[in-house]
């Protein structure tokens, strides 16, 4: 224990055990943590909590910033711990329970929850979990690796846990820039003008008298996987960059480009890196998380500030970045993911945002968060925040996965819709590149097709558009045959046999 990172004497005789911190809840309470893309999320608190709850019938409404690292979500469903949750999770046993109907869950835009909230639309915080580095003299809270909604948290809970992690260096402070917009109807602007505007404060204001109690942790963040990219994402990450290239010699983007936002995961990791392999400089990024890829631009001077909620990077880079924080302590930023996300900010940066989907139509309608309409796989995340406001909004993924090519990422119709047309302007794969802007249907179903699809559906996916425009229509489909493609898979494990059956 370093009681030294209590800078606070009021909060010293507040110090708590984990297990007795988790007997503060009580059943069906709406529990607010920080974590934000397993960064600086409740690394002891919660597992106590899932403990106690493996052996008693309580459950909670638990909300965060993100997703929760380590198995922290894991041991809550297992526990049968949760009651409901929001908004984004990336954890398989809980999305078994939320598939089955055994937790609720809120799949919200991350920029939404915060603002929910605070006006009162959700159910009042009964307690708030934060993890600190350390304590200011005055009991404010100095983050860790992630902000997310710890602030609005902070204020909003009628209590408060501190967990003070002290595998977090006590240097590690300064990045953070938290500020909370006003109320309705007088909300002031967010004047953030550049990448690198700071508009708040290094610290969480926190009411001392509602602190609970102080927690110590020792566990680092859980790492984000290391994964080499592959010829698929190589692939896609050079249409990417041969598409921006061609935008800085046509004269609409600088070499420069302009802030870069990029969604969680191997393929935004393997777009990222492929700006070094570009004739790009002074970069730099306003987007929700810190990956390794930041930080390898950053290192190689193409990168010059990155703004986002938080830092989720492999062991490697986090073992870097700590042991040589100070050289990128005035290069990055942390805010408050309702800051983030605004979309006031996005639009006035005119960012370029890169997300992953998990299928795409003929007519660019994106679907995101469910497989085969119904089951949930993580949620929309932040991508929803970026794509309706960003001056460019992109979306990748594979043609083509599982054995056999079974199934085809683009298709006639989404089975679920969380990127309307209207929100797209790019859409790539290994394939190639579709660049839908000033396109009408008609013209994007024939850039989709002849850019995207894999040659193992594209004389099917060409069959149904024909047929379907010769019924006519603004956006023609077949709606008999429309999710036809989705039935076989799930009926036969494959999409192939009925594009095979269907120009037989």
């Amino acid at each position: 224990m370093q009681i030294d990172r209590i800078k606070y004497q009021g909060y010293k005789d507040k110090i708590i055990t984990a297990e007795q911190a988790a007997a503060l809840f009580k059943d069906k309470m709406t529990v607010g943590s920080s974590g934000f893309t397993k960064a600086g999320d409740s690394k002891a608190v919660l597992p106590a909590f899932a403990t106690r709850a493996a052996n008693e019938d309580i459950a909670i409404t638990l909300i965060t910033g993100a997703s929760l690292g380590h198995t922290t979500d894991s041991d809550l469903a297992r526990a049968d711990a949760l009651y409901k949750r929001m908004p984004f999770q990336v954890d398989s046993v809980l999305r078994e329970k939320i598939n089955n109907g055994s937790v609720f869950f809120i799949d919200q835009h991350l920029s939404e929850t915060a603002e929910l909230l605070n006006n009162k639309h959700l159910p009042p915080l009964d307690i708030a979990i934060i993890e600190a580095s350390q304590i200011d003299s005055k009991g404010n809270i100095i983050p860790t690796t992630s902000i997310g909604n710890s602030a609005t948290f902070a204020k909003l809970a009628n209590k408060v846990i501190i967990e003070i992690n002290t595998s977090i260096s006590i240097n590690f402070k300064g990045i953070h820039d938290i500020v909370i917009p006003g109320e309705y109807p007088v909300r002031d602007i967010l004047p953030i003008t550049s990448v690198n505007t700071r508009i708040g404060k290094e610290y969480i204001h926190v009411d001392p008298e509602k602190v609970a109690g102080i927690v110590f942790t020792e566990l680092p963040d859980s790492p984000a996987q290391e994964t080499s990219s592959d010829d698929k994402t190589e692939a896609i990450a050079n249409h990417l960059i041969t598409f921006f290239e061609n935008e800085v010699k046509s004269g609409r983007l600088t070499e420069s480009l302009l802030p870069l936002q990029a969604g969680i995961g191997k393929i935004a990791n393997a777009v990222l890196s492929g700006f070094s392999k570009g004739n790009f400089k002074h970069l730099t990024m306003y987007s929700e998380v810190l990956q390794d890829s930041t930080f390898e631009l950053i290192d190689l001077g193409i990168m010059d500030f990155a703004s986002a909620s938080s830092i989720t990077v492999s062991k490697s880079c986090y073992d870097h970045l700590m042991a040589n924080f100070d050289d990128y302590k005035d290069k990055i930023i942390l805010r408050p993911q309702n800051i983030s996300n605004a979309p006031e900010v996005i639009r006035r940066l005119g960012v370029i945002a890169i997300n992953t989907a998990i299928e795409f139509d003929i007519y660019g309608n994106v679907n995101s968060t469910h497989i085969t309409g119904s089951k949930m796989m993580n949620g929309i995340g932040g991508s929803g925040d970026f794509a309706r406001n960003a001056y460019l909004s992109i979306f990748v993924c594979p043609s083509v996965s599982k054995q056999d090519n079974a199934i085809s990422h683009v298709l006639p119709m989404v089975s679920h819709v969380d990127h309307t047309e209207h929100d797209v302007d790019i859409l790539v794969t290994e394939n190639g590149l579709a660049d839908l802007r000033g396109l009408a249907p008609r013209e994007r179903a024939v850039q989709i097709i002849n850019s995207c699809v894999h040659p193992d559906y594209r004389e099917a996916i060409q069959s149904y558009y024909d047929r379907a425009c010769e019924r006519g229509g603004h956006t023609p489909h077949l709606l008999e045959e429309a999710f036809s493609w989705h039935l076989n898979y799930v009926n036969n494990g494959t999409m192939k046999a009925l594009c095979t059956a269907e120009n037989s």
